[in-house]
C-alpha cells in the first residue's frame, strides 16, 4: 500500500472556507419544524400513533425550508443557519420556554434565538401541553425516582428531553438499492400480511408508515436537485455552476436509488445520518463501519481514473463538515456537564472482517487523514484494533493522536468480539461491530437503541450518600434508607456493605427512570425511518422501539468512576489500612470542602498519597471492581422494556 503521511495533501481553500462560515456565527434556534409537526398533528389527531409519525416527518421534509450554502459539495441542512437547530416539542418544550429569553446569554453553548422564533415557539407549545412524551414518562416514574433526578443523582435529561438514538443503520443498504428498494422491500411485506393475522393492524400501518417516510425522503432530495438546477441556472461562475449540475445530478438518483459512485454514496450516506436526526433528534447516531462499507465506491472510481485520492480527501472533509451542522439546543443545566454541542456521531474504521482478516483498507488511511486535517470536534473517530492490524496504519493512527485533538479512540477487537459472542452474538456479526456514540458497541443495522443507559448513575454522590445514613449531602433530602453513618463504620469492609445496599436501591430507581421513559417514547414517538432501516424490523412489522431489532442488550450507564475508584482507593488507604486519617476528620474535611487549612492539608494527602485509577495500578483498580459488583449483579435482575419482544437480548 502506497505510503501515507498527515500532512501530504493541504486543506483546500474550500475546506477553509466552509469551516470558517460554520463558525462565524452563533448559532440559531429555528421554529420550522416545530411549527410543521404541530401542523400535521392537529390534522390527524384520529389517526394512529405510526401513521401520524409518518405523515408528520413527509410534512416537514415537503416544507422545511432547504440551502445550498456557497462551496458546498455535500448538500442537506435541518436548518437555514450553520449549527443551527430545530426543536421536537413532541417530546418536551418547558425547559425550553423557560429559558427563551436567557438561551442567547448563557455561558456554555449559548443559541441565538429571534423574537418572532420565540413567539412561534410559544404559540406552538400550547397544543403540546400535557401531549408530551416528558410528561408521560414522569407518569410512570415512582417520586423516590423522580427526587433523584430532581437533585442530580439520575440525569436523563438528554433522552427525557430528545430522541433516543445511540444506534447506527443500515447505511450500507441504502447505498446498494436505495430507498426505492427499501419501499419494495416493505411493500412486499405488506403485500403479504393476513388480514386476518391478529397483528395485521398494526403491521401494515407500520409497514405503510415505512414506505411514506422512505418516500418523503426521496422527495427531500429531489428539492434539493431542483434548488441546485436553480442556482445552477443563475450561477456566472462556471466551475460552480458545474458543481451545482452535478449537485442536482446526485440528488436526482440518490437516495432513491443505489449509489452509482463515490461522490453518490456520500451524499446518499449524508441523507441518511441527517434525516435521521431530523426524526426524531437522538444523539449518537453513529455512521458504523465508514471504510468498509465505502470502500467498494471509493475503488471503482479509482480504478476507472474518475476521481484522486485528493478528489476522494476533500468530500470526506466537506462530510464531516456537514456533521457539525447539526446541533441541538439543551436544557442550560444539560450544558453544565456537557458542553461543546457533542452529538457523538461515531465512525468505525480498522477492525477485522467477518473472516477474521485485517480490514484496513486505502479508504481507511483516507479517512483517517480527512480527520487529522479538519480537527473538528464531529465527528467521532474510532480505530478497532487487534494484533494483526497493519502497522503502518496503526502508526500513522499513533500520529494522529499526538496532534492533540483527542482522536482516534481504540477498540480491542480481542476483548470485545469475544464477549458479543459470549452473548449469543453471531460470529459473524460479532466481527462486524462499530463504535457508536462515545464508547458504546453494537452490531450496526441490527442492534436496538440505546445499547447503554439513560439514567446516568453518579456513582460519588451515591457513595457520599452510603457514607451518610441514605441522606444526600448536597441537597440534605433522603434518597434511600439509612445504612449507617461513615464515622460509625470500623472497617472498610462495613462501608463497602453500606455501598452495596444504598446503589442497589438506587438501581432500582435508576430502572424505573429508565423503563419509564423507554415505554413513553415506545408509545408516543415511534421512529419509522430508523426501524426501516434496522433489521429485522420491516420483516417483524415492529418498530425499533417495540423490539424490531435483531439484538436487543443495553446496559446502564453511570458517572464519576474515576472520582470512585480514587475515593474508595483514599478511604482504605489512608483511614482503615495506615491510619493516617481518622474517619472524623475525613469526614469533617468533607463538610468543610477542604477550606480550612487543616482540612487542605488532609486534601493534599488524599491527592499525593494514595494510588490512582488508571494507572495499572491493581489496588485501586480492584477497589472500584469489587463496588461495580454490586451494581452489575443488581441490574442484571431488571430487564429492558423490549425484552421477549425480538429475537434476542
Amino acid at each position: 500500500m502506497e505510503k501515507f503521511h498527515i500532512a501530504d495533501v493541504p486543506k483546500t481553500d474550500r475546506i477553509t472556507h466552509l469551516v470558517d462560515n460554520l463558525y462565524a456565527k452563533m448559532p440559531v434556534i429555528e421554529s420550522a419544524r416545530a411549527k410543521l409537526i404541530t401542523e400535521s398533528y392537529k390534522a390527524t389527531e384520529d389517526e394512529p400513533i405510526i401513521t401520524r409519525r409518518a405523515k408528520a416527518f413527509a410534512h416537514i421534509l415537503h416544507n422545511i425550508p432547504i440551502i445550498i450554502r456557497d462551496e458546498e459539495l455535500i448538500v442537506g441542512s435541518s436548518t437555514l443557519a450553520p449549527r443551527g437547530c430545530q426543536t421536537f416539542p413532541e417530546y418536551s418544550f418547558q425547559w425550553l420556554e423557560d429559558e427563551l429569553d436567557t438561551v442567547a446569554t448563557r455561558t456554555a453553548d449559548p443559541f441565538y434565538i429571534a423574537e418572532e422564533t420565540k413567539a412561534e415557539l410559544r404559540e406552538v407549545h400550547k397544543y403540546w401541553k400535557g401531549k408530551t412524551t416528558s410528561e408521560l414518562a414522569t407518569s410512570y416514574m415512582a417520586p423516590e425516582a423522580i427526587l433523584a433526578i430532581d437533585h442530580n443523582i439520575f440525569t436523563p435529561g438528554n433522552y427525557f428531553y430528545n430522541g433516543v438514538g445511540h444506534v447506527t443503520v443500515k447505511y450500507e443498504e441504502v447505498l446498494a438499492i436505495g430507498y426505492e428498494g427499501i419501499i419494495a422491500k416493505a411493500q412486499k411485506e405488506l403485500d403479504e400480511c393476513n388480514v386476518g393475522d391478529g397483528d395485521y393492524a398494526k403491521k401494515s400501518r407500520f409497514l405503510e408508515a415505512v414506505i411514506l417516510s422512505c418516500q418523503a425522503v426521496i422527495d427531500y432530495a429531489h428539492r434539493y436537485a431542483e434548488l441546485a438546477e436553480q442556482m445552477a441556472y443563475q450561477c456566472q461562475d462556471p466551475t460552480r455552476k458545474q458543481e451545482l449540475l452535478q449537485i442536482a445530478s446526485n440528488c436526482t438518483h440518490v437516495p432513491a436509488k443505489g449509489a452509482r459512485n463515490f461522490y453518490e454514496a456520500c451524499q446518499s450516506f449524508w441523507f441518511v445520518q441527517q434525516l435521521i436526526q431530523m426524526e426524531s433528534s437522538g444523539h449518537s447516531i453513529s455512521p458504523g463501519r465508514f471504510d468498509q462499507y465505502m470502500y467498494p465506491y471509493y475503488m471503482k472510481d479509482i480504478n476507472e481514473g474518475k476521481i484522486t485520492k485528493e478528489d476522494a480527501l476533500e468530500l470526506l472533509t466537506c462530510l464531516w463538515i456537514k456533521t457539525l451542522t447539526i446541533n441541538k439546543v439543551r436544557s442550560q443545566s444539560h450544558t453544565l456537564s456537557s458542553a461543546g454541542s457533542p452529538m457523538y456521531q461515531n465512525v468505525t474504521i480498522g477492525g477485522q472482517t467477518t473472516d477474521k482478516k485485517d480490514a484496513v483498507n486505502e479508504l481507511s488511511f483516507v479517512v483517517l487523514q480527512s480527520v487529522a486535517q479538519t480537527r473538528l470536534t464531529q465527528p467521532n473517530l474510532t480505530v478497532r484494533y487487534h494484533a494483526n492490524i497493519d502497522k503502518h496504519f496503526f502508526d500513522e493512527c499513533i500520529e494522529v493522536m499526538k496532534l492533540g485533538f483527542g482522536m482516534p479512540a481504540l477498540n480491542n477487537d480481542e476483548i470485545i468480539i469475544p464477549s458479543f459472542i459470549n452473548w449469543g452474538v453471531k460470529e459473524e456479526d460479532a466481527y462486524n461491530y462499530s463504535a457508536i456514540g462515545c464508547v458504546e458497541t453494537a452490531v450496526p443495522g441490527k442492534w436496538g437503541y440505546r445499547c447503554t443507559g439513560m439514567s446516568y448513575i453518579n456513582f460519588p454522590r451515591v457513595l457520599l450518600c452510603a457514607m451518610n445514613d441514605g441522606v444526600d449531602l448536597t441537597s440534605g433530602k433522603r434518597f434511600t434508607k439509612g445504612y449507617g453513618k461513615f464515622t460509625e463504620m470500623e472497617t472498610y469492609e462495613d462501608l463497602l456493605a453500606a455501598w452495596d445496599k444504598t446503589v442497589r436501591e438506587m438501581t432500582r430507581y435508576s430502572v424505573i427512570v429508565e423503563n419509564a421513559i423507554d415505554k413513553a417514547s415506545e408509545r408516543d414517538v415511534p421512529d419509522v425511518l430508523c426501524s426501516a432501516l434496522t433489521d429485522d424490523c420491516i420483516g417483524r412489522g415492529k418498530t425499533i422501539k417495540e423490539g424490531g431489532a435483531v439484538y436487543d442488550f443495553i446496559s446502564g450507564l453511570q458517572v464519576g468512576i474515576a472520582n470512585m475508584a480514587d475515593s474508595l482507593a483514599a478511604i482504605k488507604k489512608l483511614v482503615y489500612e495506615e491510619k493516617k486519617i481518622t474517619k472524623e476528620q475525613l469526614w469533617n474535611a468533607i463538610l468543610d470542602d477542604f477550606q480550612s487549612e487543616e482540612n487542605k492539608k488532609i486534601q493534599e494527602m488524599l491527592i499525593n498519597d494514595v494510588p490512582k485509577y488508571g494507572n495499572d495500578d491493581d489496588y485501586v483498580d480492584q477497589l472500584v471492581v469489587e463496588a461495580y459488583d454490586s451494581y452489575l449483579d443488581e441490574i442484571k435482575k431488571y430487564p429492558n422494556t423490549r425484552y421477549h419482544r425480538g429475537p434476542i437480548g
